[in-house]
């Protein structure tokens, strides 16, 4: 099972970047020949003043601002001033961001200076937010309290209550990023989750800590981890398999991880074009715990519009768990595969090793996609709600599988050619802004093998990751 969390959605509210003639007290015949002087002639921007501060402390907005003062024309300064109020509103502290340029006064103004001013207006010490979340085929109630600007340097101290479907969580976080780089920052987490797994007839809580450290380099983002777990297992019902019962107990896992990305489409629910690299890397066992293991997987995504404002898009998912030493990989660290979010045509995570119906994830795994997006037939709602809309055509492939590792790569590459499941079908699917998307498919399951549990016709899916 994996948790995925990001940032909250920047606020882009506020009035776009212009003049405003109120401020400006010249007769008008005078402004717009200085306005025209200004803009056939180099400027100097002279002052840049923030109004509306309280508890923000003014060095932290010296690295946003600081680049209006090499703008050398007026348009310059226009642009730059615009991208510095996008920087302020990205930092997550304030309500409103208003730019006002003028021309400049009193005795040291020159001809052609100018001041910039950034008219803010702070979040309140404490806001609560109740909203609702989409998972990969869950939902869940999340009420959160937030105090922006704990120490008046974009800092983010916050409290979130989930309740889902499948999973309830409990967790504190605080978040700071660097001056002047919001891109490199740290967080701190304590939480506590519990999750249902029906297909797995198991029921896990995790208690845990994790230290996180986020920075660009190129043009990749990058993550370093620790966490550590405190897990739970136990079984969710009285016929649950022997496999499970044995896996059932306390753990304690410590992890040292790390996650590349390089994301260049212009979506991440339905891309029209770019592509994605995900790779990431898990190493268990050398900084405690009694879990010890390595941990790889990655994810590739490709999208290419086509004619007649149709989209194809492929993707790929790999995986591999090795234990280190004797001891067997946990159920709870194991890859699982199927469902409307990965290979459409079988049950939600319903494929590969098995105990009495009850699945219990493999150590390795590879799935492919390839998919042709395309408008509603006849277009309906054209550049309204239809657009919302798209046809569905897909082909899915993987398998899932546990390797022997005394043998050699020849022979598990073997393995996970055999025995292939794959799909194909059509549907509906549906964007939801940016945040999530449903999925309405037919869908034809092909290569099933002996346990696995299929979804044989319409299916439902929804989330914010699919294959």
């Amino acid at each position: 099972t994996q948790t995925y969390h990001s940032l909250d959605p920047l606020p882009m509210q506020g009035p776009e970047l212009g003049f405003q003639a109120d401020d400006i007290e010249a007769p008008e015949t005078e402004q717009e020949s200085k306005q025209e002087i200004l803009e056939n002639k180099d400027v100097v921007v002279q002052r840049v003043h923030v109004d509306g501060l309280g508890r923000t402390k003014e060095d932290l907005l010296t690295y946003e601002i600081a680049d209006v003062f090499q703008a050398k024309n007026l348009i310059d300064v226009m642009r730059r001033s615009h991208e510095a109020r996008q920087k302020l509103l990205r930092l997550g502290i304030f309500r409103k961001v208003e730019v006002v340029i003028d021309t400049s006064r009193g005795t040291d103004a020159l001809p052609n200076g100018l001041d910039v001013t950034f008219e803010v207006t702070e979040l309140r010490r404490m806001t609560g937010s109740y909203n609702t979340m989409v998972g990969n085929n869950e939902g869940s109630m999340v009420l959160g309290l937030k105090l922006p600007n704990t120490f008046g340097r974009a800092e983010k101290l916050t409290f979130q209550f989930s309740y889902g479907t499948k999973e309830t969580s409990y967790g504190l976080s605080f978040f700071k990023p660097q001056p002047g780089h919001f891109e490199r920052n740290i967080s701190l987490n304590m939480y506590k989750v519990t999750g249902q797994f029906p297909w797995s007839s198991l029921r896990e809580t995790d208690r845990g800590i994790s230290a996180e450290m986020s920075f660009p380099v190129w043009k990749t983002n990058q993550t370093l981890k620790w966490e550590g777990v405190w897990r739970e297992l136990g079984c969710l019902a009285r016929t649950a398999s022997f496999a499970i019962r044995e896996e059932s107990g306390h753990s304690l896992k410590s992890s040292l991880s790390h996650a590349m990305v390089i994301d260049t489409r212009n979506s991440s629910i339905l891309p029209k074009k770019g592509g994605l690299l995900k790779i990431h890397q898990e190493l268990a066992g050398y900084t405690g715990g009694d879990a010890s293991f390595l941990k790889e997987d990655f994810e590739i995504q490709l999208n290419k519009t086509l004619f007649w404002d149709s989209v194809l898009s492929a993707s790929l998912w790999g995986g591999l768990l090795l234990p280190i030493g004797d001891k067997q990989t946990s159920i709870a660290d194991r890859f699982y595969l199927g469902g409307p979010t990965s290979i459409r045509g079988f049950s939600m995570y319903s494929m590969g090793p098995q105990s009495e119906g009850d699945y219990l994830g493999g150590e390795a795994y590879w799935a492919g996609g390839l998919h042709l997006y395309t408008p509603l037939p006849f277009r309906p709602g054209k550049g309204g709600f239809g657009d919302l809309f798209r046809t569905h055509f897909f082909l899915n492939a993987g398998n899932l599988c546990n390797l022997n590792y005394g043998e050699g790569p020849q022979a598990h590459l073997k393995k996970l050619a055999e025995c292939i499941r794959w799909s194909y079908g059509l549907g509906i699917v549906l964007r939801l802004g940016n945040i999530a998307r449903l999925e309405l498919n037919y869908c034809i399951p092909m290569g099933v093998q002996s346990g696995d549990r299929i979804c044989d016709g319409v299916q439902f899916g929804a989330g914010i990751r699919f294959l």
